[in-house]
């Protein structure tokens, strides 16, 4: 880490860095997938309580909560702590229909093949055009596996009734091929949903899920700190704490349009690690200044307010 040049583009310098410096950031060297950081997160009594709760009685788990408080983690963090891994990952996008969810069948090739095969008479086998989407997939594994949709509200209003058959009979069909598919109750999926409550779900579907909303906590921010302080080693234990009051003062003192959460303070302390192990002299030790003001916040108008301050 101490070894990178942190500046690598600065507009005063002509020298053109070898390319093999890219290959070479620190990011690189730090796994900060959510498979990795599932043995890193901490959920706190209440959202584990849920998470029992939603195993237990066989519902969906719905989070909400502010971005960057660790929603999509938390279904990492069951996959790994029951040793289920991999998490089924289904993103909703504005455009998702309840069929995404279940299946595709591709009807260009269907169509194409269906002239082909028209002149020779030949019948074409409809299931060769089905692909198996994330539901199906967890319906036919060998064991439970955490099927996590996730940021729900992205879709059509319509998407999450859409599934509450589906959701509740733990079946579907085929509609192409008449096919049905099905898993038993033993091996029920844990299905987790995330919102960041953009716009309020509909009422039949959130009666079907087990529901908890994610406040941010410092003390758990200060736990996350900790699991990951190899991540940060150029920075003291007083640096780190006085980083931390920085970061509380931001969110507590300013009207923000876009409040940073724990997912952002992370990043900061990583990037102020990189700047104290390179450049320690370009660093304000006391933060009066807070560097690097854009990992944190992510509108124009606040970063222009905390500037002013």
């Amino acid at each position: 880490m101490t070894n990178y040049r942190f500046d690598l583009i600065r507009a005063a310098d002509d020298e053109v860095p070898p390319r093999s410096v890219l290959l070479n950031r620190p990011f690189a060297a730090i796994d900060t997938g959510f498979e990795a950081d599932a043995r890193r997160f901490v959920p706190g009594q209440a959202l584990e309580t849920a998470i029992n709760t939603a195993i237990a009685v066989g519902e969906p788990l719905l989070i909400t909560g502010e971005p960057g408080t660790g929603k999509t983690q938390a279904a990492y963090y069951i996959a790994c702590k029951l040793g289920i891994e991999p998490v089924i990952h289904f993103q909703v996008k504005s455009d998702t229909t309840a069929r995404d969810l279940l299946y595709n069948f591709d009807t260009v090739r269907y169509f194409h093949d269906a002239h082909i095969a028209g002149a020779t008479k030949t019948r074409l086998q409809k299931g060769r055009y089905v692909e198996r989407r994330a539901l199906w997939e967890a319906f036919e594994s060998e064991y439970p596996r955490v099927l996590l949709i996730d940021e729900i509200d992205k879709a059509p209003r319509d998407f999450p009734n859409d599934l509450l058959h589906e959701f509740d009979k733990m079946e579907f069909t085929v509609l192409e091929t008449g096919k049905r598919i099905r898993t038993p109750p033993a091996k029920r999926p844990i299905l987790v949903i995330t919102s960041n409550s953009e716009r309020r779900l509909p009422e039949p579907f959130l009666r079907r899920c087990v529901y908890h909303h994610v406040r941010f906590d410092e003390r758990l921010l200060q736990e996350a700190v900790r699991l990951r302080r190899d991540m940060y080693l150029p920075l003291s234990d007083d640096f780190i704490a006085l980083a931390l009051r920085r970061f509380m003062a931001l969110r507590d003192e300013f009207p923000l349009r876009k409040t940073p959460s724990t997912g952002e303070f992370l990043v900061w302390l990583r990037v102020l690690a990189l700047a104290v192990g390179s450049y320690p002299e370009q660093l304000h030790t006391d933060l009066s200044k807070l560097p690097y003001l854009g990992v944190l916040l992510k509108d124009h108008q606040d970063i222009a307010d905390v500037q002013k301050r």
